[in-house]
């Protein structure tokens, strides 16, 4: 394990031996990383209030910022999800197999289903829902269309690629290099 791992009221992240956290990544509080997953450069997870929960195989891409509410929302992640570069994720819960775009935002109780797509800089305003199998883009966002088989395949295939490159992170070549 990586990253910067801070406790917060007696909560100390928890990460599965085999995920990888970037040596920049920050973890804070009540956070649980589970196996495969991925938490790449620049990634913040406050778990400062309630809990977050990252599942198996999910990755959280560059820049990523996930916080819970103070009023009792944790944020979930399930397995298998994608986060692309820089989204936000606060309060809410993204199921699996989920995709979300790069630069976009799920607000507070929002609830991204499983195998849905959050388009690039879409904003899901608080408390929506964005159901099996459609695509919703804009800000705030709305449905765009119904996805289809080639892009459920291509959302396994990325998701598979980001276990891939993590293990290659935490290689023993890898680890050599690095001295």
């Amino acid at each position: 394990m990586s990253g910067l791992i801070v406790p917060h009221k007696g909560f100390v992240p928890k990460v599965a031996r085999s995920a990888f956290i970037a040596a920049n990544a920050t973890l804070v509080g009540d956070v649980e990383v589970g196996e495969n997953a991925s938490i790449w450069f620049g990634v913040i997870l406050r778990g400062d209030g309630p809990g977050i929960r990252i599942g198996e195989n999910s990755n959280l891409q560059d820049g990523t910022v996930v916080h819970v509410a103070a009023r009792g929302l944790m944020t979930v992640v399930g397995k298998n999800v994608t986060v692309g570069h820089m989204a936000l994720l606060h309060a809410c819960e993204v199921q699996d197999g989920a995709f979300i775009g790069m630069h976009s935002t799920v607000l507070d109780g929002a609830v991204v289903e499983s195998e849905a797509m959050v388009a690039v800089g879409a904003v899901v305003t608080p408390g929506k829902i964005v159901r099996r199998g459609e695509l919703w883009a804009g800000s705030p966002a709305k449905k765009l269309r119904d996805l289809t088989d080639k892009d459920f395949a291509t959302f396994k295939r990325i998701a598979a690629g980001y276990v891939k490159l993590a293990q290659s992170y935490t290689t023993d070549e890898t680890a050599k290099a690095a001295v």
